[in-house]
C-alpha cells in the first residue's frame, strides 16, 4: 500500500531536481529553462494532490 506513496514521493524528488537544474539554467538567461521549470512545479502539485488522495484513501481503508 505505502509502496505507491513512496513511489509519488520519488517521482516528487525527480521533478524537483530537474527543476532545480533547469532554475540555474534559467536565472542565467534560458527563457526556455523557465517555462520547463514551470512544467515541472506543475507535475509536483499534481503529484502532491495524488498523495493527499492516496494517504486520505489508505487512512480510511479504501483504495484510491
Amino acid at each position: 500500500m505505502d509502496n505507491e506513496i513512496i513511489g509519488l514521493l520519488e517521482t516528487m524528488e525527480e521533478q524537483l531536481n530537474f527543476a532545480a537544474e533547469d532554475s540555474v539554467k534559467f536565472v542565467q538567461g534560458n527563457n526556455s529553462a523557465g517555462t520547463r521549470v514551470r512544467k515541472a512545479m506543475q507535475n509536483i502539485k499534481d503529484l502532491a494532490q495524488s498523495v493527499r488522495v492516496e494517504v486520505q484513501a489508505q487512512k480510511k481503508g479504501v483504495p484510491a
